[in-house]
């Protein structure tokens, strides 16, 4: 079990106050890695720091907003001086837009992949040079199921066009890295019960339809997905890159 262990590491998880990120930080720090909370919004409390930091490791937030690239620079710097190395970056921070395709803007289509694939292009890439002079590092990108598929009845063209380029993306930068000894792989979530799906979970007609098409009849828990980010992170996972795994009840079985 050693092999799943991240003692002595230290993670970045962007949007990490929240949802999947934060259920994903926390997991990192139960499997032993100091934590680095980046999001664009100030903690209402330290509720997630704490959580963190009763669990043994360390936390520290830094406010980011990843489509700017000096932010993310700053964050990615910030980490390496606090403490001494970044080795896991997990890309959490995203957004969703439900505008048909006809009546989106330019604006939409624009804030939606600024933040889901230019955002997480930087992260990657401003973390990627660290982790190349260490010459070690491990990154966990965070896809959907909606970048293999079209949600049945959900007008989300934007973000399945993000989601699919992050997958790909994933793959090139595995490639690319491998030899410096960076792994990047992705993980694919289907309905999860967050605050991003809160609005549309809470429309009967939508979950019953999202919830037949679910093999396993029921929605993910954010609990659920950290230990697949952990796995994929840690040495057990050290022969896979360029994966995307996709947690989704089996909805894309279908």
């Amino acid at each position: 079990m050693d092999k799943f262990s991240l003692a002595g590491k230290t993670t970045v998880v962007t949007g990490g106050l929240s949802g999947l990120g934060q259920a994903i930080a926390l997991s990192m720090a139960e499997a032993g890695a100091n934590v680095v909370l980046a999001d664009m919004r100030e903690p209402e409390d330290n509720a997630a720091l704490a959580a963190i930091e009763k669990l043994g490791s360390k936390a520290l937030f830094v406010k980011t907003d990843v489509t700017k690239e000096q932010q993310v620079t700053d964050f990615v710097d910030k980490t390496v001086r606090e403490f001494g190395s970044i080795d896991i970056l997990v890309t959490a921070a995203g957004v969703g837009n439900k505008t048909p395709a006809e009546d989106l803007t330019e604006a939409e289509w624009n804030k939606v992949m600024d933040t889901n694939l230019k955002g997480l292009f930087l992260c990657c890439q401003k973390a990627g040079i660290k982790m190349i002079a260490q010459k070690s590092g491990s990154i966990v990108n965070i896809s959907s199921m909606s970048g293999f598929m079209v949600n049945k009845d959900r007008t989300i063209s934007a973000y399945c066009a993000s989601k699919s380029a992050v997958s790909m993306l994933t793959k090139n930068l595995a490639v690319e890295w491998a030899k410096h000894n960076i792994r990047v792989n992705a993980i694919a979530p289907g309905y999860f019960v967050t605050p991003f799906n809160a609005v549309w979970m809470d429309n009967p007609q939508a979950t019953e339809l999202a919830l037949n098409l679910t093999p396993m009849k029921r929605f993910g828990q954010p609990h659920e997905i950290g230990p697949a980010a952990v796995f994929l992170a840690s040495p057990a996972a050290s022969f896979i890159t360029g994966h995307t795994l996709v947690i989704d009840g089996g909805y894309t079985c279908w």
